[in-house]
């Protein structure tokens, strides 16, 4: 099958969050089972350009209609650890993609607009007919919109459109002139059953415009996808995505075992695996060296973390003075796009400055990052929502127990050890319901209970959640099979 990806972000050369590396990951899957992938993406200025093999100006002659006119732009071809990607740079005054960012400017809606026709208008002129176009977050709302009411009639009426929905908080709602940029008539689309905001009637949203005109829907976990659907968490889009529920499901990311595997990890002190899992506490011995901690008989807990409300900031901040109180050390490493949240969490670790059982990392640091996951005996993850989460898979591959809110793709991953309806050998983890400190304390009283009454159990509990296979290798089957079905 003949797949592109058209996506703002792809791991390692343009990653903001876990969109990034769930392009590199699922792509890779796709490929190793002998799909043909190629993705394309903006030609940013801040990109890690280290890491694209021979990088070329692949086509110059591309004019992309823009309000009354067409913008030249040429595009790149280079391989991105084994991956086609081709980057789209656009030659105008509004310098969309040389901005020293990837996102978080006031024009962003305009932006990706135009990188919505630029990517089709490219597959066009370059008599590309995939498949499948796979498209992800607002960014790409608009080009099935496109496909549908433009492209189609210019030839391109191969291509089936499957759009995902990495997190429906960020939908874009902005004004009809994005319409009008790419070449589309406001008028035809400022009703409900089609791109206008539900909550802001004078306005469109880019999210709901792919959830309306592609041909399936996914969102990153089962558990999100009805949470979103039928709660406040879907910020508005419940209507619309119930509305579409017969091409709409989630499936469950993926993790990367060749970058998050404690068995070839080169950035831990020690490698072990589960017949070796005493190796584990020699990286529990070098987490504590490198950052300062005591050696003494206590389990670690950790955060490894975006600093955002979302992620529960609050609840990690009293987890810092619960965890301490109760025998733990606590170890977190995250910051925060929140200038104030940032201001916060700099003043707790100035507070703490002098505990020899608690180190505050108020940055993010890949390197530390794979340390704290096998040096740690538990991470808590006690976010508001979550629609799927990384953090919890890569921690169980390293034998860490992760601490979870019942919410999203952590409920959907972590079986808790006293009340899951399941075989013990298949609980992985502790979870808590409401999200308070009485919810918080209630899963981590049990977690550092079974670690100093129950050790052999807390070992188990650790084995079973290094036994669960969070690979891509599932995640890729379920979207071939969501390829297969819209293809027919």
């Amino acid at each position: 099958m003949y797949i592109v990806m058209v996506t703002p972000e792809c791991a390692p050369v343009a990653k903001v969050g876990g969109l990034g590396d769930v392009i590199q990951g699922l792509s890779n899957e796709l490929q190793i089972r002998g799909n043909s992938v190629e993705i394309i993406l903006p030609k940013y200025d801040c990109m890690r350009y280290d890491h694209i093999w021979g990088l070329q100006k692949t086509y110059s002659d591309l004019w992309v209609p823009y309000h009354d006119q067409h913008v030249h732009c040429d595009v790149y071809f280079g391989f991105v650890h084994g991956l086609k990607c081709f980057f789209i740079e656009p030659h105008s005054s509004q310098n969309f993609f040389n901005r020293g960012i990837f996102y978080g400017h006031q024009d962003d809606p305009e932006r990706f607009a135009f990188f919505c026709r630029a990517a089709l208008e490219f597959m066009l002129k370059t008599n590309k007919h995939p498949d499948i176009i796979h498209c992800h977050d607002w960014q790409t709302g608009l080009l099935p919109v496109l496909l549908f009411d433009v492209y189609k009639h210019l030839g391109m009426t191969h291509p089936r459109v499957c759009y995902t929905l990495h997190n429906v908080m960020h939908q874009c709602v902005t004004g009809d002139f994005v319409l009008r940029q790419v070449g589309l008539n406001p008028a035809s689309y400022h009703t409900r059953d089609r791109l206008q905001d539900e909550h802001n009637h004078g306005a469109i949203n880019l999210m709901k415009g792919g959830i309306v005109y592609s041909n399936f829907v996914t969102t990153v976990s089962p558990r999100y996808s009805e949470e979103i659907k039928h709660s406040d968490l879907g910020c508005g889009l419940q209507h619309t995505l119930w509305m579409h529920s017969m091409k709409f499901g989630g499936v469950l990311n993926g993790i990367d075992y060749s970058a998050w595997n404690p068995e070839m990890d080169r950035l831990i002190a020690c490698r072990y695996t589960i017949e070796s899992l005493d190796d584990k506490y020699k990286n529990k011995e070098a987490l504590r060296n490198r950052l300062l901690l005591r050696h003494e008989f206590k389990p670690i807990v950790a955060v490894v973390s975006r600093l955002d409300r979302q992620k529960g900031v609050e609840l990690m901040r009293h987890a810092i003075f619960y965890c301490l109180a109760n025998g733990c050390q606590f170890v977190l490493l995250g910051s925060s796009p929140d200038p104030k949240i940032n201001h916060e969490f700099w003043e707790l670790k100035r507070q703490l400055n002098d505990n020899p059982d608690c180190h505050l990392e108020i940055s993010y640091n890949e390197e530390l990052a794979h340390l704290i996951y096998a040096g740690a005996d538990m991470i808590l993850i006690p976010s508001a929502f979550e629609p799927c989460g990384l953090t919890q898979m890569i921690a169980m591959k390293y034998g860490t127990v992760p601490v979870v809110r019942n919410t999203g793709g952590l409920a959907d991953t972590v079986f808790d050890a006293d009340y899951a309806p399941k075989p013990y050998h298949e609980r992985n983890g502790y979870v808590f319901n409401d999200f308070d400190h009485q919810g918080l304390e209630s899963a981590l009283r049990r977690a550092i209970g079974l670690w100093y009454l129950y050790p052999h159990y807390f070992r188990e509990l650790t084995v079973n959640g290094m036994r669960y296979d969070f690979s891509w290798n599932h995640p890729a089957r379920h979207y071939l099979n969501v390829y297969n079905y819209i293809k027919e």
